[in-house]
C-alpha cells in the first residue's frame, strides 16, 4: 500500500489524491492476499488429535492477526500516508540514505527487466522448468526423512534402570547407588533425584528411576545429547544393571511411563503363546540397526513362592483362609497399625516380623496361625516359634496345636503343619489392554535415523517373523500421533490448495488464473525441503507448519502480478504479454520488499539458540529456504504460466464460441477479475 501511494506521489500527484488512487489500485489485491491466506488455515481447523489442537490455536491466531492487518492496511495506512508522505522538494536531491538504497534497487530492476525479456522469449523451456519443479518437489517429499517433533535440549534428563527379575531390594539399591555415583561425577550435572522400588514411577521391584538437572546451556559446552551419550557409555560399564537415558521434552504426547521415547503395543488372546511372540519380536527388533534401546515390559522370570494348603488339615485345626491371609500380611505386608503424633512430626507404626526373617524363605515355616477361632480386627498374631517342626516341608498331620501364651483366642498352629512351600517363577507384572494380555515394546530411533525409518523397521520385523493375525500391534503416544500426521500430511496440503483455488476462483471469477497463482507453490516446497536437507533436519510437524505458512506467503507474488495484469487487460486494453510484462516490472519492488520483510521476520527463528530453540529452528529454515527459491523462480515462471493460461483461455473461448465483447460485458470487467 505505502509503495503504491509513494509511487504516485513521486509521479507528481498530491498526497491525498495519491492515497485515494493508490488505495483503489491495491485494495482488491490486499483483500485477495488476505482471504487466500486465511483459506490456507481453514482445513487446519478440522484436524483431530493432538496435532489438530496445536494447529487450531496456530490457525486462529494467524487468522485474527491477518484480518487485523488487512483492516489497518485498508484504512489507517492510506490515511497516514496522505498526511505524512511527501515527495522530495523540486530541484533537491533525496536524502543520502534514500540514494544509498535506490541505486541498488534500480540496478536490480534493470537486471530483472533484461532477464525477464530473455525468459519470455523461451517460454517452452521455462514451462519445462516449472514442471520439473513440481516433479522434484514430490520426489523430495517422498525421500526426505520424516519425524514428529525435533528433540529439544531442555536441560532435564530422565534415567530408567532395570536389573534381573529376581533381584532383591538391597541388591537393587546398591546397583542404583553405583549408577548415581557415576552420574554425579559428570561436571555438567547440576542435581539428581533417585527412586528405587515399586511405586508410581517404577512398575516392578527391579526397576529404578533418576531425574537429572543439567547446568544451564550457557554454562556448559556439551549439548544434552552429548551429555546423554557420555553418561550412557559410563553407566553401561556397571555390571548387573541396564540404564536408558532420555531427554525431557516440552511437548509430551504420550501419558504412559516408558524408558524410551516411542512405544509399540502388542495385544493378543492367549497369554502363553502371546508372550512367546512378543519375546520373538523384541529379539528381532534388537538386531535392527535402525532402532536403539529396544526393551519389553514382559518379565516372566521373577521369584515366586507357591503355598500349597491342605484344606482338610487346616479345617481340622480350625485355621481359616482369612486368618492365614491376615497373618502373612502382618508378617510381610507392612501393615500400619497405629500413628504416633509428636509435637512437630507423626510416626507410622508398622507391624512386621524381624527383618532377618524376611529374607529367609524358611521363616515361613516358623509362622504360627491362630486356630479354633476367628481372628480379630488386626488378623492373627504373627509370631515365630524357635521349636517349629520344619521350615520348608510339611510336618505330620497329627501335630497338636500349641496354645498361644497369654492369649485366649485358641491355639496357635504352626504354618508347616498344614501347608507346603514351593519355590517357582512368575511374571513380575501382567499387563492388559481392555482385558486382553498386552506387551509394550519400547524403542528409540538410532542416532541419525528418522522416525519414519524406525516405524518401517517395526513393520519389516513383523513381516520377517510372521506375526499371526490373532496378535494386533499398534503404536502409542508420539509414534501413534506421528503415524496419524504422516497419513494426513498430503491430504492437509491438498485441502489447503483446493480451498485456495476455490477462494481465488470466486475472487477473480476465473477457472484459469487461480492455477497460475498456485503454480508458485512447488518452488516454495522444493526450497523448503532442500533447506531441511542442507541443515540435516527431518521433515517434522514444525516443518509442516512452515510449509503451510509458505503456501499462504509465496502466492502473494503471483497475486500482485496477476491482479495488475488482469486490470491492465480489462481497463487499458493491453495484450496479455504486454500486460504481464508491465505488471512484473511495476510490481517488482513491492514483491522484493515483502519478501525481504518475511525473510527478516523468520531470521530470528534460525539464529536464536536459547531454551526450546530446537522447536523454532526448523520453522525458520523452512520459511527462509522456501522464500529464497520461490522468489528466484516465480519472478520468471509466473509470467510465462500466465501467458500459457491465457492461451488456454483463448482456445476454450474459441471452442465455445464466446467473444471478447461478451466476456468484457460480464461483472468481472467491473471488478478487474478474469473471465
Amino acid at each position: 500500500m505505502i509503495e503504491n501511494i509513494m509511487r504516485h506521489i513521486e509521479n507528481g500527484e498530491k498526497p491525498m489524491v495519491a492515497a485515494y488512487k493508490g488505495a483503489g489500485e491495491i485494495g482488491f489485491t490486499i483483500v485477495s492476499l488476505t482471504v487466500s491466506l486465511i483459506a490456507v488455515f481453514i482445513p487446519l481447523l478440522f484436524m483431530t488429535g493432538i496435532v489438530g489442537r496445536l494447529f487450531r490455536e496456530f490457525a486462529l491466531t494467524l487468522t485474527i492477526a491477518v484480518l487485523t492487518s488487512m483492516v489497518i492496511a485498508l484504512t489507517l495506512t492510506p490515511m497516514m500516508s496522505a498526511r505524512l508522505l511527501r515527495a522530495a522538494p523540486h530541484g533537491k536531491q533525496a536524502p543520502w540514505y534514500a540514494r544509498l538504497t535506490e541505486a541498488p534497487l534500480n540496478a536490480l530492476t534493470d537486471f530483472y527487466r533484461v532477464t525477464l525479456d530473455i525468459v519470455l522469449r523461451f517460454r517452452k523451456m521455462t514451462l519445462i522448468v516449472a514442471a520439473l519443479t513440481l516433479v522434484l518437489t514430490v520426489l523430495l517429499y517422498l525421500a526426505i526423512p520424516k519425524g514428529f517433533l525435533p528433540d529439544q535440549d531442555t536441560g532435564f534428563l530422565t534415567v530408567d534402570t532395570v536389573t534381573a527379575p529376581d533381584v532383591s531390594f538391597e541388591r537393587m539399591k546398591a546397583l542404583q547407588n553405583s549408577v548415581e555415583d557415576v552420574i554425579r561425577k559428570d561436571p555438567d550435572v547440576l542435581g539428581i533425584g533417585s527412586v528405587v522400588g515399586t511405586s508410581t514411577t517404577n512398575a516392578t521391584l527391579n526397576a529404578g528411576h533418576f531425574a537429572l538437572t543439567l547446568k544451564p546451556k550457557n554454562e556448559r559446552r556439551a549439548s544434552a545429547v552429548e551429555i546423554m551419550q557420555r553418561l550412557t557409555t559410563a553407566a553401561r560399564k556397571i555390571p548387573g544393571i541396564y540404564t536408558t537415558f532420555q531427554i525431557v521434552q516440552d511437548i509430551q504426547i504420550g501419558t504412559a511411563r516408558s524408558s524410551t521415547q516411542y512405544q509399540y503395543v502388542l495385544v493378543g488372546l492367549d497369554r502363553q503363546g502371546f508372550s512367546e511372540w512378543a519375546k520373538k519380536l523384541t529379539a528381532e527388533l534388537k538386531q535392527d540397526n535402525r532402532l536403539s534401546h529396544v526393551s519389553s515390559d514382559i518379565q516372566e522370570d521373577g521369584n515366586a513362592v507357591k503355598i500349597n494348603i491342605d484344606r482338610v488339615i487346616a479345617g481340622r485345626l480350625g485355621v481359616t483362609m482369612q486368618a492365614l491371609n491376615d497373618t502373612l500380611y502382618d508378617a510381610f505386608g507392612q501393615r500400619q497399625v497405629s500413628t504416633i503424633y509428636g509435637q512437630s512430626n507423626q510416626y507410622r507404626v508398622v507391624l512386621e516380623v524381624d527383618p532377618k526373617y524376611q529374607a529367609n524363605l524358611g521363616a515361613l515355616g516358623s509362622i504360627f496361625v491362630p486356630g479354633n477361632a476367628i481372628s480379630s480386627s488386626t488378623g492373627g498374631n504373627a509370631t515365630t516359634g524357635l521349636s517349629s517342626a520344619s521350615t520348608g516341608g510339611a510336618t505330620s498331620s497329627a501335630i497338636s496345636a500349641v496354645p498361644a501364651v497369654g492369649q485366649g483366642r485358641g491355639a496357635q498352629v504352626p504354618f508347616s503343619s498344614f501347608a507346603t512351600i514351593e519355590r517357582t517363577i512368575a511374571p513380575l507384572a501382567v499387563n492388559h489392554v481392555q482385558q486382553y494380555p498386552a506387551a509394550t515394546i519400547s524403542f528409540d530411533a538410532a542416532p541419525g535415523v528418522s522416525l519414519d525409518a524406525a516405524v518401517q523397521a517395526i513393520a519389516d520385523a513383523n513381516a520377517r517373523i510372521g506375526l499371526p493375525a490373532s496378535i494386533v500391534g499398534s503404536f502409542t503416544g508420539a509414534a501413534a500421533e506421528f503415524n496419524a500426521s504422516l497419513k494426513s500430511q498430503p491430504l492437509l496440503i491438498l485441502a489447503a490448495v483446493i480451498t485456495i483455488y476455490i477462494i481465488l476462483g470466486v475472487l477473480y471469477e476465473s477457472f484459469i488464473h487461480p492455477i497460475t497463482i498456485l503454480s508458485t507453490l512447488p518452488s516454495a516446497g522444493i526450497g523448503a525441503l532442500l533447506a531441511l536437507l542442507l541443515f540435516g533436519m527431518e521433515f517434522s510437524f514444525i516443518a509442516l507448519i512452515g510449509v503451510i505458512l509458505l503456501i499462504g506467503i509465496v502466492k502473494k507474488n503471483a497475486i500482485i502480478m496477476i491482479d495488475f495484469a488482469i486490470d491492465a487487460q480489462r481497463q487499458h486494453g493491453m495484450a496479455p504479454a504486454e500486460a504481464i510484462r508491465e505488471a512484473c516490472l511495476l510490481r517488482f519492488r513491492p514483491i522484493m520488499m515483502t519478501t525481504v520483510a518475511a525473510l527478516l521476520g523468520a531470521l530470528p527463528l534460525v539464529i536464536g539458540h536459547g531454551p526450546g530453540s530446537e522447536l523454532r529452528i526448523p520453522l525458520g529454515v523452512t520459511i527462509i529456504g522456501g522464500l529464497l527459491l520461490s522468489q528466484l523462480l516465480t519472478l520468471y515462471t509466473t509470467p510465462v504460466i500466465y501467458l500459457a493460461m491465457e492461451g488456454v483461455k483463448a482456445r476454450v473461448e474459441n471452442y465455445m464460441g464466446w467473444t471478447g465483447e461478451e466476456q468484457a460485458s460480464g461483472p468481472s470487467a467491473e471488478t478487474g477479475g478474469a473471465g
